[in-house]
Formats: structure tokens, C-alpha cells, sequence
């Protein structure tokens, strides 16, 4: 007893069960300048105009959760890669910031999915004040940009994919099998009737309905890859030799071409059709979309974002450019991407348009040293893949498209590894859009929060301002 009466003295009391005498207080449970706090005051100034008038729509049933309370939650959970409404529900439980933030009221996570799907639409909206305020504040100042794509795995295997060839294969085969079935059912059928009578109820033979669901998978398949092909091909044609139609010699006009007919090798996915197989950076071949973003050089502000199922990235660096145009309210001044967006018409219309311009025509590997630039004046003779080659060997060139290995590669690393967002949870081209512009508002909370006094300051101006777009 005495020994354990000494140690008893080296201890801070410790009593489990005591009850608390007063009320705990939601502001003495986080510290000051925890990320929790800034987002409260963040979402506090913000316009969530669009998400409050479905509200308004009616006031039947049950009082709702507060909607500002419900995207502090969101954001907080984004902000720490936290995305499955099951994980965020369990969070408000055992998580003081996120009990913090609902006032410690507790949402299941199907009013949390329920909140997050009704209200998707209005998640670029939120993403966009984030950015404005960026720019406002100055924390993005659009003076150079660098876009990149990264694949991210798709809620789906790629085992679940199948190749046109494969289907057409397979649709033989079942429609074989149906007929062979449905002509052993029907003499089974024939002779159970002279048997047991005419009158006695049959169940449809399990087989054959497992046979007829899949065979309509398949069918369903084929046409959506049918008619992908023929679009391509309609605007290969009219891109390639125009529109001739009403020519008195043209044998091309649409009624006289052949249908276009899938490549044998064209894949559809049954999980998540809109998805794709594509190859990944660790040179692997996974079911997938192609992940884009446009982030600002100065303090790694995500200022874009899209998804698509392009494999490449040609033709993408326009649609990211003027998504940064009418978000950040206005066009970029200098834009880097790697060779994979090299496209010139492309490029020289953003050039027409007053951008510079830093995408090598050739791939470009890390730490290769590239040869001194040529002094003198760049001959008119060169053709415009020489003249980019040229102008990213000079010193100001080399230095632009340095930018972009420490711009936009440092984010998809930062998303990929501390915010643990790896593949997509939902489907659909749609729905990944989304929840990739979710991931992007949680970056951004975590970059603003660096500058939170700032933000806080120039989000209040543009309230009282009504100034938000």
C-alpha cells in the first residue's frame, strides 16, 4: 500500500468518471489556428445563396441541419481526406474538430451523402469563391500557370471491362445458348403438361434469365461503342474534307458512307462504362479517368480542374486555360504544361490570344540539361516546333518550364499522398467531376489557410460588397 501510495505522487489526478461540473465550452476544445477554426470563419463569410433556396422551396416535415453547418463539415473533411460520407459520420462521433465544427450535433452519413449528391452542382460554385478570393487577395495572381493530368482509378476493375470483338463473340455464344435453353424448356414444358395438366404455374428458369440479363449487358454495350464510333468518324469527316453534302458528285454525303464500325479492340466498361483503361505513371494499365489541373506558380493554388476520359492530353490545355478565365476572371498571363499537350493549332491560338506559351514538342526528361540557346534573330524559316524548341532553350524559357516541375507536381503528390486520394468513390463522368473539384477545394483550404488573417479580411470586403460572382 505505501508503494502504491508514492506512486500515486509522480501522477496528474485521474479520474475517468468524474462528471464535469459546468458546460464544456465548443471553443476550448481546439487550439488556436487549427485548420477547423479557419474553415468555421471561412464558410461563416461565404455565399451558399444556391445551396439555402432549395430550403426555402417548401418547410414540411422535419427541421433540416443547417446547411452552413453541413459544407463546414464537408470542407473540414475534404481538407483532411476524409471523402466517405461512412468515415465523416463516424468522425463527428470520435473527432473533437469535426464535433467543433456541427456543434456537436451528428449527422448520419445518409443525410451526409443525401446533402452531398442534392447539392453537387453548387460545389464549383464554392470552389470558385475559394479561387476569387485567391485572387483577390493576391495569393493567386494568374501571372503563370501550369496545367498537368494525373490517372486516378476508377470505382471499377478493369476485369470488368470488355473489348467490341469479345462482345460480339459473346453475343453469338449467349444467343446460342438462349435458344438452346428456351427449345429444352419447351419440350420439358410439353412433356410436364401431359403429365401434371396444363394449368400449374412454372418458374422461369434461373439459367436462362442469368443468360438473357447478361446478353443485354452486352447489347447495351455494343451500341454505346457503335455509336462513339460513328460520331468520331462523322466529325473526322467533316474536320478532314468539310461539309460537301449538296455536292452533285460527292459520294460521302452521310446517307451514302458505310456505318462506322467499332475497333475490335475498343473496351467498355460494365461497372463504370464511362470510365477507361489507361497507363498510369508507374507504367501500369488500370481502369481509369484523366485527372486535370491548372495551379497558379505563386503559392500552389488549384485555379482549374476537370476530369475526362481522354486517355491523352491534347486538346485539353484550351478548356483548362479558360476555365481559369471565367473563374478567376481572368485569362493567365504565361502557361506551362509537358509535352503531352503539344498541339499546334492549339497553341498558336492561345499565343493569337496574347498567352505566352511553354509546351515543348518534345518530352523532356527531369534533370536533362538542354543544350544554350542560339544567339541572333530566330530565322522566319523555322517552323513553329524549331522556333519552341528555341525559345525554351533560352534562359527565360528555361526557367518558365522549370516552373511547372515545382508548381503542379509538388499538388497531385500533396492530394496523393496527404490527403490519400488515390480512386475515385462514385461513377459516372459526372459524379467524378465532382468529387475531383472536392478534393481540389480541400487543397485550397489547406494552401489559404496559410494566409487566413488575409483571406478572412478580403472574404468580409467582398460580402459586404456583394461582390461575389
Amino acid at each position: 500500500m505505501a508503494n502504491s501510495s508514492n506512486m500515486s505522487k509522480r501522477y496528474k489526478d485521474y479520474q475517468p468518471d468524474q462528471m464535469m461540473l459546468l458546460p464544456p465550452s465548443l471553443e476550448e476544445w481546439l487550439p488556436e489556428g487549427h485548420l477547423a477554426r479557419f474553415i468555421n470563419d471561412v464558410v461563416d463569410e461565404m455565399d451558399l445563396s444556391r445551396i439555402t433556396r432549395w430550403y426555402e422551396k417548401g418547410l414540411r416535415g422535419q427541421p433540416r441541419y443547417n446547411p452552413r453547418m453541413m459544407v463546414k463539415v464537408l470542407f473540414y473533411a475534404w481538407a483532411t481526406g476524409t471523402l466517405s460520407s461512412r468515415q465523416i459520420a463516424r468522425r463527428l462521433y470520435d473527432d473533437v474538430a469535426f464535433r467543433y465544427l456541427s456543434a456537436n450535433t451528428r449527422p448520419d452519413f445518409r443525410t451526409i451523402n443525401n446533402f452531398r449528391q442534392r447539392h453537387r452542382d453548387e460545389m464549383m460554385h464554392l470552389f470558385a469563391q475559394l479561387v476569387q478570393v485567391a485572387v483577390k487577395a493576391g495569393i493567386a495572381t494568374l501571372r503563370h500557370i501550369s496545367v498537368d493530368g494525373t490517372k486516378i482509378k476508377a470505382n471499377a476493375s478493369k476485369h470488368k471491362a470488355m473489348s467490341y470483338g469479345w462482345m460480339k463473340k459473346e453475343k453469338e455464344e449467349l444467343e446460342a445458348e438462349i435458344k438452346e435453353l428456351l427449345a429444352k424448356a419447351e419440350a420439358i414444358d410439353r412433356q410436364e403438361d401431359e403429365e401434371f395438366g396444363a394449368d400449374r404455374q412454372d418458374d422461369f428458369p434461373t439459367e436462362l434469365a442469368f443468360r438473357e440479363k447478361r446478353l443485354a449487358k452486352i447489347k447495351e454495350a455494343m451500341t454505346a461503342l457503335e455509336a462513339e464510333a460513328a460520331a468520331k468518324a462523322e466529325e473526322g469527316h467533316k474536320s478532314g474534307s468539310g461539309d460537301h453534302s449538296d455536292h452533285p458528285g460527292n459520294s460521302t454525303a452521310p446517307s451514302d458512307r458505310p456505318p462506322a464500325a467499332p475497333d475490335p479492340k475498343a473496351q467498355r466498361n460494365f461497372s463504370d462504362p464511362e470510365s477507361r483503361i489507361m497507363l498510369s505513371a508507374d507504367k501500369a494499365f488500370i481502369q481509369a479517368y484523366n485527372a486535370q489541373l491548372a495551379v497558379d506558380s505563386d503559392n500552389q493554388i488549384i485555379v482549374a480542374a476537370l476530369v475526362t476520359n481522354q486517355a491523352n492530353d491534347k486538346g485539353l490545355l484550351t478548356p483548362m486555360v479558360e476555365m481559369t478565365r471565367q473563374i478567376g476572371g481572368r485569362a493567365a498571363d504565361k502557361v506551362s504544361a509537358d509535352a503531352g499537350y503539344f498541339n499546334q493549332a492549339e497553341l498558336q491560338e492561345l499565343e493569337d490570344r496574347g498567352i505566352d506559351v511553354l509546351v515543348p514538342p518534345d518530352k523532356m526528361r527531369h534533370g536533362r540539361k538542354l543544350d544554350p540557346a542560339l544567339r541572333g534573330r530566330i530565322p522566319s524559316s523555322l517552323s513553329y516546333p524549331d522556333r519552341t524548341r528555341r525559345k525554351l532553350r533560352a534562359k527565360r524559357g528555361r526557367e518558365g518550364y522549370a516552373k511547372r516541375m515545382i508548381t503542379v507536381e509538388p499538388v497531385f503528390g500533396e492530394i496523393k499522398r496527404g490527403l490519400r486520394f488515390t480512386q475515385f468513390l462514385t461513377r459516372g463522368l459526372k459524379n467524378v467531376s465532382v468529387e475531383w473539384i472536392c478534393v481540389a477545394i480541400g487543397h485550397n483550404l489547406r494552401k489559404l489557410a496559410l494566409f487566413s488573417r488575409h483571406v478572412l479580411d478580403t472574404m468580409r470586403k467582398l460580402l459586404a460588397a456583394a461582390a461575389w460572382a
